[in-house]
């Protein structure tokens, strides 16, 4: 529970506030830019008290997501609602992406998602692990498959595969003793087929086993090795590659063949080009600058 005594001195004036345990994990930005306000690597704030109930609920899903409970709200007003309101759509036009929240400590707040689809969902890195939050993984239809796009953002996925009944996926370069009892270990580099709308591609860098998830020619979900910024850019740092540069500047060369419109990072802002075409320039454009790092 966030200290109202340890507010940062930064907050607006009003009900909500951010004290100081913030990890700078950007989650509450991501989910309630309106309210919520600091670089996306600076420690959070309360820029400005939500001013309708929209901005009020988008800021209250910030709350119940923080990964170290560093948001606090002076009246609770709507936070138990706010609990039971997770995962929520991506976006108007992407409804069968949904924001899960409920970002964990142990993942650095990484984002986590779900994708809704006739052939079984996928729950795309885990989530903290909740009664909510299980409730309405299960309302609506529980996952097939929860799939491990590296070694850092697993957090809770024994007990969401117990709970669900569904296969995790990881790359078996980035299996350890936490994860060791996957049920589907990736190897090698190339591309594998999952499902016909499904494909798994490692891009190894970040971590050796980092692999990213394709859904259709429309989602791309990139764990830490591709990201949007808040200014809309595509992105990738050397200062957060934990295993090879060289590698995940190849990686991403080969990446741009493949078609997709929306990059989904676990850290970052999701990204959306205009068309696949553009998609593919910009992922080119931002591999030849890796090159020159």
């Amino acid at each position: 529970m966030a200290l109202r005594t340890r507010a940062v001195p930064e907050n607006a004036p009003g009900d909500l506030f951010v004290d100081d345990r913030c990890i700078s994990c950007d989650t509450c930005r991501r989910l309630a830019p309106a309210t919520f306000g600091g670089g996306e690597d600076d420690r959070a704030f309360v820029a400005s008290q939500p001013s309708d109930g929209e901005a009020r609920r988008r800021a209250l899903l910030a709350l119940v997501s923080c990964p170290v409970a560093a948001i606090g709200s002076t009246s609770g007003a709507g936070v138990r609602e706010a609990s039971r309101a997770l995962p929520v759509p991506l976006a108007e036009d992407a409804p069968d992406i949904l924001d899960c929240g409920y970002a964990a400590e142990s993942s650095f707040g990484a984002a986590s998602w779900l994708v809704l689809r006739r052939g079984g969902n996928v729950l795309v890195d885990s989530p903290r692990f909740t009664a909510p939050l299980l409730a309405r993984l299960r309302a609506l239809g529980g996952a097939r498959f929860l799939f491990l796009s590296h070694r850092d953002d697993v957090a809770d996925h024994a007990r969401w595969a117990e709970a669900l009944g569904c296969a995790r996926v990881l790359h078996a370069r980035d299996v350890t003793a936490g994860t060791r009892g996957v049920e589907l270990r990736l190897e090698g580099d190339a591309p594998t087929a999952l499902a016909n709308d499904l494909l798994a591609i490692p891009v190894p860098g970040h971590t050796a086993g980092s692999t990213a998830l394709l859904v259709g020619e429309r989602y791309l979900f990139t764990g830490d090795h591709l990201w949007g910024d808040a200014e809309g850019r595509l992105g990738a740092s050397r200062s957060v590659c934990w295993w090879d540069w060289d590698s995940q500047t190849r990686s991403m060369e080969r990446l741009a063949a493949h078609r997709f419109e929306w990059v989904i990072p676990g850290h970052g802002r999701p990204w959306r080009a205009q068309s696949i075409d553009a998609a593919q320039a910009a992922v080119r454009d931002l591999a030849a600058e890796m090159r020159e790092r």
